[in-house]
């Protein structure tokens, strides 16, 4: 099986570091005309050149704005009017108790988790819808379906991000543009290492000693044992994104070591 994503335009939002990069790596490498994301210029053009080097035939470009506002959004489309594929992998995420959650907490995670990633879907998926192809992929999160009560206003944006993507795929039927949702768990990005040593330094351990820690106490249904690493979960976006997957829409494609109960 040969995944071959030739003139083919990618977007991926959120893909200067963690999951995003790793996608947009894993989609220049299968050929595909990728443009990174990010906020700070500096940083996606550093992104681009490092992408760039591994990417064989591939263009790699650039656009920073700020995705979660309807400003930086009108920026991107501008430049870039038209894709065959939609990654919406920009997030946030942070734990707060929830009885200390604020209307400022909600609005924030809904804004950049949900309404950035529909703002775009309903740009990008008319034009994929009138040339008969696309993929609309939405970076969901485990936390969508094991709702994590350290941040339930994270888990709750991500269910809805779940939502919209089922919403889209029945709104497309029939077009050959599918939309999809991917779920990882746990990951070992940059973030996620910081934020292990954090709580490891409250410990006395290492992010390392941290991890298995972590994963005992917070999601010890966990069946990887392990985070995963962000390639893992790019390389399940990028068959998503490819001519490979065209039976598979309105999914919840599960890559968080199993950590959600059930076998539906």
């Amino acid at each position: 099986m040969k995944i071959d994503l030739a003139g083919k335009r990618a977007i991926v939002t959120g893909s200067t570091a963690g999951i995003g990069l790793a996608i947009a790596r894993g989609l220049a490498a299968a050929g595909a005309n990728v443009i990174v994301t990010g906020r700070k210029q500096e940083t996606v053009d550093a992104t681009v050149a490092s992408i760039g080097d591994g990417a064989a035939g591939a263009t790699v470009s650039g656009i920073a704005a700020d995705l979660a506002t309807a400003e930086g959004a009108a920026k991107l489309t501008d430049a870039v009017p038209h894709a065959d594929i939609l990654v919406n992998n920009l997030g946030i995420y942070g734990p707060k108790p929830l009885f200390d959650l604020e209307d400022a907490d909600w609005e924030e995670m809904f804004n950049v988790n949900v309404v950035a990633a529909a703002r775009l879907a309903r740009h990008y998926a008319a034009g994929m819808k009138e040339r008969g192809w696309g993929r609309l992929i939405f970076v969901s999160s485990e936390s969508a379906q094991n709702i994590p009560v350290e941040m339930v206003h994270y888990g709750a944006s991500k269910a809805a991000l779940q939502g919209v993507s089922r919403g889209y795929a029945k709104a497309l039927a029939g077009t050959g543009v599918t939309a999809n949702a991917i779920l990882p768990g746990p990951t070992r990005t940059d973030n996620a290492v910081k934020f292990l040593g954090e709580l490891g330094a409250e410990r006395g351990l290492s992010a390392e000693e941290m991890e298995p820690r972590f994963l005992e106490e917070n999601r010890p249904s966990t069946l990887l044992k392990r985070f995963a690493s962000p390639d893992e979960v790019a390389n399940l976006c990028v068959y998503v994104a490819s001519p490979l997957s065209s039976a598979t829409t309105g999914a919840a494609l599960r890559v968080e070591g199993g950590i959600v109960e059930g076998i539906g």
